[in-house]
């Protein structure tokens, strides 16, 4: 069974950085994908960042250039970096799997999910 572990939320402010991480198990990482979603209050969950087995990576175009996902496919871990954080960042961040390569950023494809871990940006 997967179970998905996610850490390292906090408060911070604006234009400071967090990096978040997920240690998964009951799974080969070799033949999943993951991707981290994001959920604020009263809004739809969001796909933020997805990676392949590759290392092949697909943003949401609104966060490109701040955010940044990784993996490690041996400790089967997954991390993602946010920096120049902004209030519209908070939210609760889920880390998500999927057996298969494809990436998408839409939460449908992705039925194996975390508790989450909330971030709270402040101005």
């Amino acid at each position: 069974q997967v179970h998905l572990v996610e850490s390292g939320g906090g408060s911070v402010q604006a234009g400071g950085s967090l990096s978040l991480s997920c240690v998964g198990s009951g799974y080969s990482a070799s033949n999943y994908a993951m991707a981290w979603f994001r959920q604020a209050p009263g809004k739809e969950r969001e796909g933020v960042a997805a990676i392949d087995t590759n290392g092949g990576a697909n943003y949401a175009d609104s966060l490109k250039g701040r955010f940044t996902i990784s993996r490690d496919r041996a400790k089967n871990t997954l991390a993602l970096q946010m920096n120049s954080l902004k209030p519209e960042d908070t939210a609760m961040y889920y880390c998500a799997a999927k057996f298969g390569n494809y990436i998408p950023l839409q939460r449908q494809y992705y039925d194996n999910w975390g508790q989450g871990t909330q971030v709270t940006v402040s101005s």
